[in-house]
């Protein structure tokens, strides 16, 4: 490849970002002169690549929004990554509800890898292990998630279809407030209008999203995250729990995450109210955090603890 054919691809490379560049920008990035820009820029042209031009003191080029760019260019390293993502994705659940998406830009990537570097990501891609478990989410549309985030940072209403955990269909009003993926689901949180409160929604139980009218205000201080995950703690169990651990509440919420349950400090300690639906299961959790605890209830709590503890030291001996 010629020199300056190398250099009109370095400038389709520079507008892939989507901004607007001054001609002295493109300049110093290229390393020729600013009649050469525009030379180069006129090879675009040629080519069908509809470069937009601005004029003024001020003036540059940008490629017209919209466009698909048929050439993808990617450096070694970012090949490599890309690679790893999908993979990485999969494996979390990110890409588990949109597999033909996923596998297809894979096939594509790989097609037009040059063949020693396809073989090198072959080989990763052979030999790589990963420690997260492999988790398996329920089908989520991407054309929704894109729907709620195009709306969550224009901060336009929607009405979405829904669909609940005991099979009741409704309509609800919704600002969406922001987007979180937590455990394998996508989760949106927002305003509901017709429960005139903060809830959270989980995407794949999304029917339909139809864009709303207006707009609104998220409240200052809002954390998606902390919410999706708050919401998460509160879902009703067969038991809730309720321990006073003996440590501080640092250390508490270093080792709990807000999905557990809630934390409170307390002069002897930190309350920790969570929900269960097997108390074996909250004994284990208590056993393996290994601070000394006082059980407030379920008192049905005490016996599984008490049988946690006989079965380890059966199984000691």
């Amino acid at each position: 490849m010629t020199r300056p054919t190398t250099r009109v691809l370095a400038l389709l490379e520079i507008l892939q970002t989507g901004a607007a560049f001054t001609v002295g920008e493109l300049a110093r990035r290229l390393g020729v002169d600013e009649r050469t820009v525009r030379r180069y820029v006129g090879h675009l042209a040629d080519l069908g690549v509809p470069v937009e031009s601005r004029r003024g003191r001020y003036g540059g080029y940008r490629l017209a929004p919209g466009y698909r760019l048929p050439p993808l260019m990617l450096t070694d390293d970012e090949a490599v990554a890309l690679a790893l993502g999908l993979v990485a994705g999969e494996r979390t659940g990110l890409t588990a509800g949109e597999g033909v998406a996923a596998e297809g830009a894979a096939a594509k990537l790989r097609r037009v890898l040059p063949a020693a570097l396809a073989r090198r990501v072959d080989s990763l891609l052979a030999t790589v292990e990963l420690t997260a478990p492999r988790r398996t989410a329920p089908p989520t549309g991407l054309a929704a998630v894109a729907d709620l985030a195009e709306s969550a940072r224009a901060r336009h209403p929607v009405t979405i279809g829904y669909t609940s955990w005991q099979g009741r269909v409704s309509e609800r009003r919704l600002d969406p407030y922001g987007l979180v993926f937590h455990a394998g689901r996508w989760y949106v949180t927002g305003f509901d209008h017709d429960r005139a409160a903060v809830r959270t929604f989980r995407v794949d139980r999304i029917t339909a999203v139809a864009a709303g009218t207006g707009t609104f205000e998220i409240p200052e201080g809002f954390e998606p995250t902390a919410t999706v995950l708050a919401g998460l703690a509160a879902v009703p169990w067969k038991y809730e729990v309720s321990v006073v651990l003996r440590t501080s509440l640092a250390e508490a919420r270093h080792r709990i995450p807000p999905s557990v349950g809630t934390l409170t400090e307390l002069p002897d300690g930190v309350r920790l109210v969570t929900r269960a639906e097997h108390l074996d299961g909250a004994a284990q959790m208590l056993a393996g955090l290994g601070w000394p605890f006082r059980i407030e209830h379920p008192t049905e709590l005490a016996a599984e603890v008490c049988a946690l503890a006989d079965r380890l030291r059966a199984n000691a001996t």
